[in-house]
């Protein structure tokens, strides 16, 4: 039996490798191969390539020819011809990591959320079993890399319309699978927050299994420091929000990762945290910490000044210091400035303040 090994170019990503496809020149199905592979008329040879993926569905080669004839129809934004070729071909194994890669191109092209998850999650799962794998040469390396690659950019995929979802079911159900293909994916760290967020109700026990799943998802953290905040849960708020900065400062930077923003968001909740068990030092510092990266959000600015306004005051009282005190009546001047939930108290505290030390103290 006469077998061929003809190189093919796989065009799924840019700068890949050309790759070889075996068959025995004898049978009619290599003979298909071999003509698809020799014919210069494009339109000729997607018509050979329909006719060996209705003939030859489960062929070792039918991952490369269902890619190569999405390619084709993806070139023609014939997105729906190109999806029906890789439901064809698809058999969950590891030559499915470009044809799934190609599918996941048809399903952006006509904007297909549905398709768009099962490509996504169906390519990420077979990109993980190839990319488990210990290479045994140049060759096994090069799968590995670029399974990883194309692993990433299905998860990248779920992630971007995490982001353009318009309502909170839609953000949902993007974000679980998200986070099904990857729960340590870099980019459920960035859809965290809107997923979370849409989760109502669910969204501080998700945040708590996120967190415990990848210690590096300080989004994960941030929200779940939220939660304990909401909650009047100090150590809840404390424990999170160190950990969120810990994760910041330990894991690789990400594009869009606005990592100094979320460590003031941290260092918001730290302060928080300790504020509300009176502990002003620690309180003071991590809120004057915060407030350059929070300014402009009001919930957050306006807790913060407020409770800047209670370390200042109380640190001055407590060593008859007025200057800190006076201090402690600026924050509060400013935190009453800001419409919010702590406006009015504020307010009170400010004067009350202003009573205490009189017009003319020092």
């Amino acid at each position: 039996m006469k077998r061929c090994m003809v190189t093919l170019a796989f065009l799924a990503l840019p700068g890949l490798a050309q790759r070889q496809v075996s068959f025995n020149a004898s049978t009619p199905e290599g003979q298909l191969l071999q003509q698809i592979g020799q014919s210069p008329d494009d339109d000729k040879k997607i018509t050979l390539m329909e006719d060996f993926l209705s003939k030859y569905p489960k062929s070792e080669n039918a991952a490369w020819v269902g890619g190569q004839l999405e390619l084709a129809y993806n070139q023609q934004k014939q997105f729906d011809k190109s999806l029906a070729a890789a439901e064809k071909a698809y058999s969950g194994g590891p030559n499915d990591v470009d044809l799934g890669f190609n599918a996941i191109k048809a399903a952006e092209g006509k904007d297909d959320i549905e398709e768009i998850k099962k490509w996504a999650g169906r390519t990420s799962e077979v990109a993980q079993k190839v990319a488990s794998k210990t290479p045994a040469n140049d060759d096994e390396k090069a799968d590995v890399s670029h399974a990883k690659e194309v692993g990433s950019y299905a998860e990248y995929s779920l992630y971007a319309q995490v982001l353009k979802a318009k309502d909170a079911k839609a953000a949902a159900d993007l974000g679980e699978a998200l986070e099904k293909a990857n729960p340590k994916s870099q980019y459920l760290w960035l859809a965290s927050p809107k997923y979370l967020a849409s989760l109502g109700a669910k969204g501080c026990a998700t945040a708590t299994k996120l967190a415990t799943a990848d210690g590096k998802n300080a989004e994960a953290f941030l929200f779940a420091a939220d939660c304990g905040w909401r909650g009047a849960n100090a150590p809840a708020v404390l424990s999170n929000a160190n950990k969120a900065l810990e994760a910041l400062n330990s894991r690789p930077k990400v594009d869009g990762g606005n990592e100094g923003g979320k460590s003031g968001q941290a260092n918001f909740f730290i302060g928080i945290g300790n504020a509300m068990q009176q502990r002003w030092g620690p309180a003071n510092k991590a809120l004057r910490a915060a407030l350059p990266s929070i300014k402009g959000e009001p919930t957050y600015e306006a807790n913060a000044l407020f409770s800047l306004g209670m370390a200042n005051y109380q640190l001055g009282k407590s060593i008859g210091d007025r200057g800190q005190m006076r201090e402690g009546l600026r924050f509060f001047e400013q935190a009453a400035a800001i419409k919010s939930n702590v406006q009015d108290q504020a307010t009170r505290n400010a004067a009350a303040i202003r009573a205490e030390l009189g017009a003319g103290a020092k």
